[in-house]
């Protein structure tokens, strides 16, 4: 896997993932979301992009899938697949946990790259919340899911609705 020389973790996505899994009900549908295979990463892009007004088509760099399916992924398989107790595997599972969070952290830093070098596409023709159901919807795994989970997806994109405009694009 190559990876870029020059990351920055700390980034408008990142800071945009952090608040906006602090809103009511987000960590809960997005992880909802995750148990039937959707990615927490693409749901928070197409969200972000939605709100600065780009669409989100559902394709991503190979690196952010490759990192996706060989790091976050196997950090999550291994703390899922260990007991609650006892004690010392519990303590196991927190550290895993935040490798995890450390790991979705570099994910996004991967997106965010990508996107530095994407150009710009300011898509106002659409609405708003036409804009954030589109993007949510293309962040589905496949091309049934987002009908599927419409419940779940119009409770993000009233989140996103409400969410407050933050830092900008790359």
């Amino acid at each position: 896997m190559l990876l870029p020389r020059e990351l920055k973790p700390d980034n408008p996505l990142w800071r945009f993932a952090l608040a906006f899994w602090q809103q009511p009900q987000v960590e809960s549908t997005c992880l909802a979301l995750q148990s039937e295979g959707w990615s927490v990463t693409q749901i928070l892009c197409a969200g972000w992009l939605a709100l600065e007004g780009r669409r989100y088509a559902g394709i991503e760099d190979a690196t952010v899938t490759e990192w996706r399916e060989h790091v976050t992924g196997a950090l999550r398989t291994a703390r899922q697949r260990l007991p609650r107790e006892p004690a010392p595997v519990a303590g196991l599972r927190r550290s895993l946990a935040d490798l995890e969070l450390e790991a979705e952290r570099l994910e996004l830093a991967l997106v965010w790259h990508a996107l530095s070098k994407e150009p710009p596409d300011e898509t106002h023709q659409q609405g708003r919340d036409m804009l954030i159901r589109h993007n949510l919807a293309a962040a589905a795994p496949g091309p049934d899911q987002a009908e599927r989970a419409s419940t779940a997806l119009n409770s993000l994109a009233r989140a996103l609705a409400a969410f407050p405009k933050g830092d900008r694009q790359p």
